[in-house]
């Protein structure tokens, strides 16, 4: 499973709807993840790619605190 959050939404898919396949390095998912939202992968530069033990994967911004 796939959770990303961008601007706002959140959104849960597969990795076959994405081509996302084992092993592939966050620029590659940022860049399925981009033409799937139809967005310039730019806009996801400052996304931080959190591969969880179970397998699942968020795209989320990256938390700023303080």
């Amino acid at each position: 499973m796939v959770h990303i959050r961008f601007e706002g939404r959140s959104l849960d898919l597969s990795e076959t709807q994405l081509g996302i396949t084992a092993g592939m390095n966050d620029m590659a998912v940022k860049e399925r993840v981009s033409r799937h939202l139809d967005v310039n992968v730019n806009c996801l530069s400052a996304y931080v790619l959190d591969r969880r033990p179970s397998g699942d994967l968020i795209i989320r911004p990256e938390a700023v605190y303080g």
